[in-house]
């Protein structure tokens, strides 16, 4: 039996075959998907990719996922979000440039309204972060750019930067390395002490460290 292959599938590839299987299976707003184990075993990708994609489109609105009963869906046919940035990246290979590009603007605008709002500063969560990192030398990339977009309310900018963060293909998804916890460490603390430069520039320091990475992966 052929093993899944889970770097074969992105998230683009998910969301196009699970459109596929809810129009011939005809499943409505309401109605239930298949199961996390099923669709990898239909798709031929590993559960993990699946679980992203999934989690992804739940993010979205597209879909919900119910304690114990599984994962239904919310209004996948009229939501054009997907397929306007997925038709805008297959245009031109400088599409996806622009993509982390846009990534970018959001983040930044995050960083730039934590900072000079001393109510979002006084937020438990970075002292948290920052205590994470101390006790187990590595913390998830993603929950630093999450939690300060999270942090200023903008719902449709977290839905937006998680889906121009699958699109752009940046490694959020690892832990920090040894190498990185230092910048991670002075964007938390120059964030909490709303030095709006200073952040901004340890964001960028740190971009070049995570995108590089994403440019070797490719390579």
């Amino acid at each position: 039996m052929q093993n899944p292959k889970p770097s074969s599938k992105m998230f683009l590839d998910i969301v196009g075959e699970l459109r596929i299987i809810i129009k011939e299976e005809g499943i409505k707003t309401g109605g239930k998907l298949p199961s996390e184990r099923e669709l990898a075993e239909r798709l031929q990708a590993g559960r993990s990719t699946i679980r992203e994609a999934l989690r992804s489109l739940e993010l979205l609105g597209l879909i919900e996922t119910r304690r114990g009963e599984g994962t239904f869906l919310v209004d996948f046919q009229k939501h054009q979000l997907v397929e306007v940035l997925a038709a805008f990246i297959m245009q031109q290979p400088k599409s996806v440039m622009d993509v982390q590009e846009t990534r970018r603007i959001h983040e930044t605008a995050a960083i730039v309204l934590v900072c000079k709002d001393s109510s979002l500063r006084s937020l438990p969560v970075w002292k948290s972060l920052l205590a994470k990192i101390e006790m187990d030398g590595e913390i998830l990339r993603e929950d630093i750019i999450r939690e300060m977009i999270i942090a200023t309310g903008n719902r449709l900018s977290l839905k937006i930067w998680f889906l121009l963060k699958q699109y752009s293909r940046v490694p959020y998804q690892e832990m920090t390395g040894a190498e990185e916890n230092n910048i991670v460490k002075e964007i938390l603390n120059h964030l909490l002490d709303g030095d709006e430069l200073k952040t901004l520039k340890a964001y960028s320091e740190w971009m070049e460290l995570v995108e590089g990475e994403r440019g070797e992966r490719k390579s």
